[in-house]
């Protein structure tokens, strides 16, 4: 932005002092212009200074905010591009102007330079409030973090008692001869137990609740019929469909596995009951793992 240009006025002529007095108002008026013109130029590149290093220091804290405010940032840059050509027209219109067109000038000029500083004001404002709310999010985040890293640290403590009460369940277990003579696998003698030889997963297991009824109900892969109980002795009596043979097993005892083969399988299946009720029996039935189909 350059400094305008006065041309001095033509001199008067011999003896005119009319025109001499006329001259040196308009001079001085010219004069007094000029300075006012400077003054102005001097205190909007300030503005435009401090503007600029406010600008320049502030986006190195707000990179992350950069493109969210990437218009705002554009069009207040042409909003100022704007109020610049409008101040360089007044300045323009003030050096051709005198008197009344000269204190309109100028006052368009103060206007435009509080716009400037409040359109300045305004923008550190919202450059503040936004730098708060992205370091509240850090805190936020941060907050979040902590409380995710004491859940995984939780989560593990309890994986951790998990796997040792399961390894002490299982270590609890035992193995018994079954009903055909054969070692079984381990034994679930309730829920607990039950659980964890699932979880140990060397078997499929199947929990069952059965009635007496007039019909097998299946368990499995195979069907069980239930034909007596003797809750004080802890006995049972049932009927086991598989292979489309039948074979009953009477008088069976609590937690005792009731073994039988079937045609797919090298391993006898197991059942297993752990409670004896009037009309009704509550255990598992136990199967391999590896099958071989014949």
């Amino acid at each position: 932005m350059g400094t305008p240009t006065f041309s001095a006025p033509p001199p008067p002529p011999p003896g005119d002092h009319g025109w001499n007095l006329k001259t040196a108002i308009l001079f001085g008026a010219v004069i007094a212009l000029l300075f006012a013109t400077i003054y102005l130029f001097i205190e909007l590149d300030r503005t435009q200074s401090d503007f600029a290093k406010f600008r320049d220091s502030t986006l190195a804290d707000i990179a992350s905010l950069r493109e969210s405010t990437s218009v705002t940032t554009a069009n207040s840059r042409k909003s100022l591009d704007t109020m610049r050509d409008e101040l360089v027209a007044a300045q323009r219109q003030a050096t051709i102007a005198v008197g009344q067109a000269k204190t309109e000038a100028v006052e368009k000029a103060r206007q435009l330079a509080a716009a400037v500083a409040e359109e300045q004001r305004r923008q550190n404002a919202k450059m503040t409030g936004e730098i708060s709310e992205v370091k509240q999010a850090t805190t936020e985040a941060s907050t979040k973090i902590g409380e995710v890293s004491t859940d995984v640290t939780t989560v593990k403590s309890d994986v951790a008692a998990t796997k040792e009460e399961l390894a002490k369940t299982i270590a609890e277990l035992k193995q018994v001869n079954g009903d055909m003579g054969v070692m079984s696998g381990l034994v679930a003698t309730n829920g607990k137990e039950l659980n964890a030889l699932k979880q140990l997963g060397d078997r499929n297991y199947f929990e069952f609740n059965l009635g007496k009824t007039k019909a097998p109900q299946k368990v499995g892969d195979i069907a069980v019929q239930l034909k007596a109980t003797d809750p004080k002795k802890n006995k049972f009596t049932i009927t086991v469909i598989a292979d489309d043979k039948t074979v009953e097993k009477k008088d069976k005892n609590v937690n005792e596995p009731v073994q039988f083969y079937v045609a797919k399988a090298k391993q006898p299946y197991e059942l297993v009951v752990n409670e004896v009720k009037k009309n009704q029996i509550v255990g598992y039935l136990a199967t391999p793992k590896v099958q071989q189909s014949r």
